[in-house]
């Protein structure tokens, strides 16, 4: 149904939430979202998890998942090893938002090196079951779940869309501060309001809500530091406040499970009127 050619621009897998993510040219899509994607968190010592919003300095510590387990570091210093937890882990109660759940706590190392790096006490956590945590029931199906995201399994954005915000702002961002799972190019500046399903290779998705942006994208995704704390929320306020919030990308929920890869085919499958209401 698209009019023109999508490209697949880049795929992003953040294994803990708020952490570095980095970029693959292949992954494995679940129903809850990619794997590997936030099934990990830091919390403090009550269960709430700990953001870039109260920590910006969390953007400059990576995290690799491997066989059996996860990689800290920081571009400075290797940090430790953390197994995935067994149930001998013992399980913690966590929060998401409004979401209460349980999780596997991962271990008395990534606590003491996450605390001393965050200056903070705080506690890396996994999730084991990924039906934990359904969707907001507003906007998904009785069965759609995800894992430790803000609130919806993937996020994709659209590289014009971009090019227009630059456009506007004082000195231009790129697109990690958005923190998306799928990039595309080839789309008109804010196209992706009308998509209402898309297909990447044989990958079907729902476009559940646009994604309401909050602090964290003020964060610089490299060095952890706050350039301009008003930008580029400031323009988008202007330019994309709706009666969601302030948005930028699309909150898209698998329909089906598989593979996706650079160079796959995209395609809309549906469309729509947008249901934004801005505030010009």
């Amino acid at each position: 149904m698209s009019h023109r050619d999508l490209d697949l621009q880049s795929l992003h897998i953040y294994p803990v939430k708020s952490l570095r993510g980095y970029a693959e040219a292949q992954v494995d899509v679940a129903r809850w979202g990619f794997e590997q994607d936030r099934r990990w968190m830091v919390v403090l010592p009550d269960g709430k998890f700990l953001s870039q919003r109260e920590r910006p300095m969390m953007a400059r510590i990576s995290a690799k998942p491997g066989a059996g387990g996860l990689a800290l570091s920081t571009d400075f210093a290797g940090g430790p090893w953390v197994p995935l937890p067994t149930a001998a882990a013992g399980r913690r109660n966590v929060r998401v938002w409004g979401d209460h759940l349980t999780a596997l706590d991962g271990g008395p190392a990534a606590r003491a090196w996450l605390s001393g790096e965050l200056g903070t006490d705080c506690s890396l956590v996994y999730m084991d079951d990924t039906n934990a945590r359904p969707v907001d029931p507003a906007y998904a199906m009785a069965d759609d779940r995800t894992a430790f995201t803000d609130g919806f399994p993937v996020l994709v954005t659209n590289t014009a869309s971009l090019v227009a915000l630059n456009h506007e702002l004082p000195a231009p961002i790129t697109m990690d501060r958005f923190r998306p799972n799928i990039v595309l190019s080839g789309a008109q500046a804010w196209e992706e309001d009308h998509w209402r399903r898309i297909r990447i290779g044989a990958v079907k998705f729902r476009v559940a809500k646009p994604c309401a942006r909050c602090a964290v994208t003020t964060v610089d995704q490299m060095t952890g530091a706050r350039p301009d704390k008003t930008e580029p929320l400031r323009v988008l306020s202007q330019l994309r406040r709706s009666a969601d919030g302030v948005i930028f990308g699309q909150n898209l929920i698998p329909e089906t499970p598989g593979r996706i890869a650079l160079g796959d085919p995209v395609e809309v499958l549906e469309t729509g009127a947008s249901n934004l209401r801005f505030n010009r």
